[in-house]
Formats: structure tokens, C-alpha cells, sequence
């Protein structure tokens, strides 16, 4: 149930870089989908039945009764619905109802929902923005014909402009997720999928390159020869053009791979991104707590020792696993793990990180030394990935995680 309270004109970046740990952050995981796409191995089932899909609507309620039951502090700031294709999932409005009887959210909550742009229709948004969704992210990809087929996705151009103008309409807030560096792709057809979307009213746009995971049918099929293995300096210099054209169009980078309108950035994300609690529902889901908050809602003894700084649980990652065992795997980080992981995230914004962070993680040697390499710099008391360290972030992020 959303709190009585006057709502700010828009988001704040800098005040929410700034606020307290809490409020806490909600994410659940709709596993299912109409298809799969070749690219993807996330966790995900294609073909479920009715009385699946209704039990796992039973499963996440009582897992929203639990949490809400735990007594966890604070105001939701947001709510993230990502799958799978929620978007496809009939007991959508009903997941959503069950969350605002149960929580109290914060008068301005990010409440965002994932979606396909071939599942999603007028009806429907309507009915999402009645039961208090802000935000949709459009799983778009590319608007090419040929690079479509490629990935596996169902959608066609036109259907990914007709769902950006019915979002609109809607009254919600468009993010839209593209992808580089599709074998077969060209610098001026990336481009013209960034210009489309810009056109089409994006306020948000994450740019990732393609990633060949194994066993999936595109990485299969690139190993036999049947499609050439992607460029990686093509994708980087479509990552390049991204950051050019999206900050010309007024939507600067912001994270690794996010930009966004001023006011408009992913509030759900940035809570992962620097250290926020956050609990996550359903087969592969996360939550992550600070130790003070894991006492209160009885994830650590209350009499437990100082040595844990936050608590991480991973929940089952089969569907059928996740109904019925109740089992989670939980991972306790010490204050020098959570320091170089606060570090290391931070190092994904723009903003970057404090210096007297980095020197109380002690840590200031192995950012010079990285700045001797030309991946980050100094800037206004502020260590930040140059953009060589942009474009190399794994190694800067590795490099902080183990200290060295």
C-alpha cells in the first residue's frame, strides 16, 4: 500500500547516491516464456501450463506474506517484475495487487515491469498502471529484421514502435534494452536502432554486447561455423556510437551500460549498484541484507558475532526445486569483501567513488595502479573508469574484488 505522502517532482540521482542503506528494494522472477531465445541462458521454461503458472502465483504470494511477516524496516523505494516475459504472464495484475496489500511503498516507488514488445497491448498497460506500475522496460534488442531472427526474437520493428507509443499512452516511463555487436550487424544499422528508439520516446536505454553463453543455440552455432563469432572491436566501437548518440539526444551515461534522462534512471538497478538490501523471489532470485537488517528479520542471530557485514541468498534455481524445498544457499561477506564489492560497483556509475572510500577499504594502491594503466582516474576527489576502463571494465572490477 503506497504511504501518505507528498511525492518529489522527480528522481534525484545525487540524493539517492547519498541516502541510507534503506529503504529496501523488491524483485521477483517470472520464469516463463512464449519462446527461447538463441542467446539466452538465463532461467527460464517455455510451454508451461495453466495450473503451473497458477501454483507459482500461490508460491510467490506466500513468499510475499513471509517477507512482509519478517517485519523488514523501511518503505519499498522499488519494485522490479524481470523474467522470462512477465509481460506474458496471465496473473501479472494479481502478483502486483498482492505486493501493494503487502508492503508499504514509498510515495514515488519505481515499480517497473519486463516485457516483450509482441506481448504487450493497451488493455493490459492500463491495467498495469492501475495496480501501481511506473515504468515498463522493453526487451528490444535491435530493430533489424535479419538480426532479430538471429537472436531468436518474435518481435518485428513495427511492433517495437507500437509498443513504445502504447507505453506512452499508458502514462508509464519507456526503458528500452538494446544489444551490440550481433554477428552479422553493422555500425549503420546499430545506429539506426538507437535513433529509432530515441525517436520513439525512451527516457532510459541499457546497451550491452552480445555475450556467447555456452550450450546456447547461437553460441552452438557460431563454434560449428554456421554463424560468424562476433566482433569485439566492432562491439566496441558500437559502444562508442551508443554513448555518442544517446548523450546527444540527451540521455547521458550514467553505469557501464546505462543512460538515462536526467531524473530517469533505474532506481532498482542503482540499488545494486551501491549497496542497498533487496529481496528477490523465485527460481534464481537474490536478496542481500546488511547485517543490522539480516538480524531483524532473523537471517543472523541476533547475539551473532561482528564479523559479518552482510548476508547474500541465492534461492533454488529450478522452478520445481524453488516450490517445494525451501532451501537457499546464504553467503556471508566480511566488512573488507563488502568494501571491495562496494568499490567495485561503484566503479560502474560515472560518478565512480569517493576517495576517502577507497583509502578507508584501503585500496588507494591498487587504484593508482590501475590508474597507471590508463583504466581509471582522479577527478574532483572522485576514482572513476576512464573510458578505456570502460570499455575494459571486467579487468578494473576483477582487479578491486581481489585487492590487487
Amino acid at each position: 500500500m503506497p504511504a501518505e505522502e507528498s511525492a518529489p517532482d522527480s528522481f534525484d540521482l545525487e540524493c539517492s547516491l547519498r541516502a541510507p542503506a534503506m529503504p529496501a528494494h523488491l524483485y521477483i522472477h517470472v520464469p516463463f516464456c512464449r519462446s527461447k531465445c538463441s542467446y539466452c541462458d538465463f532461467y527460464s521454461i517455455t510451454g508451461a501450463t495453466d495450473d503451473l503458472t497458477e501454483v507459482y502465483r500461490r508460491g510467490v504470494e506466500a513468499e510475499l506474506v513471509r517477507w512482509a511477516d519478517a517485519a523488514l524496516p523501511g518503505l519499498l523505494d522499488s519494485v522490479y517484475v524481470g523474467g522470462g516475459t512477465p509481460s506474458a504472464f496471465a496473473h501479472l495484475p494479481e502478483l502486483l495487487d498482492a505486493v501493494m496489500r503487502r508492503f508499504d511503498l514509498h510515495p514515488t516507488a519505481e515499480v517497473t515491469i519486463e516485457a516483450n514488445p509482441g506481448t504487450v497491448t493497451p488493455a493490459l498497460l492500463k491495467r498495469l498502471a492501475r495496480a501501481g506500475v511506473t515504468r515498463v522496460s522493453l526487451g528490444v534488442q535491435t530493430l533489424a529484421a535479419g538480426e532479430l531472427a538471429l537472436l531468436g526474437r518474435t518481435h518485428t520493428r513495427e511492433q517495437v514502435l507500437e509498443a513504445c507509443s502504447q507505453v506512452l499512452d499508458a502514462g508509464l516511463d519507456l526503458s528500452v534494452d538494446l544489444m551490440c555487436g550481433i554477428p552479422g550487424q553493422m555500425l549503420n544499422s546499430w545506429i539506426s536502432t538507437l535513433e529509432a528508439v530515441i525517436d520513439a520516446g525512451a527516457r532510459h536505454v541499457s546497451v550491452y554486447p552480445l555475450s556467447l553463453e555456452e550450450g546456447t543455440p547461437l553460441a552452438v552455432a557460431c563454434e560449428g561455423g554456421l554463424v560468424p563469432e562476433p566482433d569485439s572491436d566492432l562491439a566496441a566501437s558500437m559502444m562508442l556510437a551508443a554513448e555518442e548518440v544517446l548523450t546527444a539526444a540527451g540521455l547521458p551515461r550514467y553505469e557501464v551500460a546505462n543512460y538515462a534522462v536526467p531524473g530517469h534512471e533505474s532506481r532498482h538497478n542503482l540499488a545494486y549498484w551501491t549497496g542497498r538490501n533487496y529481496i528477490g523471489i523465485g527460481p534464481s532470485a537474490h536478496s542481500m541484507f546488511d547485517a543490522q537488517t539480516a538480524r531483524a528479520v532473523g537471517l543472523l542471530p541476533l547475539h551473532s558475532g561482528g564479523s559479518v557485514a552482510r548476508v547474500r541468498i541465492a534461492e533454488p534455481a529450478d522452478i520445481d526445486e524453488w516450490l517445494t524445498s525451501g532451501e537457499v544457499e546464504t553467503e556471508y561477506l566480511d566488512a573488507d569483501q563488502v568494501a571491495r564489492e562496494d568499490i567495485m560497483l561503484g566503479l560502474r556509475l560515472t560518478r565512480g567513488v569517493a576517495e576517502s572510500q577507497v583509502e578507508a577499504a584501503a585500496l588507494t594502491a591498487v587504484l593508482e595502479s590501475l590508474a597507471g594503466q590508463g583504466l581509471v582516474e582522479l577527478v574532483e576527489s572522485h576514482w572513476r573508469t576512464t573510458r578505456r576502463g570502460w570499455l575494459l571494465g571486467n579487468e578494473v572490477f576483477g582487479r578491486v574484488w581481489a585487492g590487487e
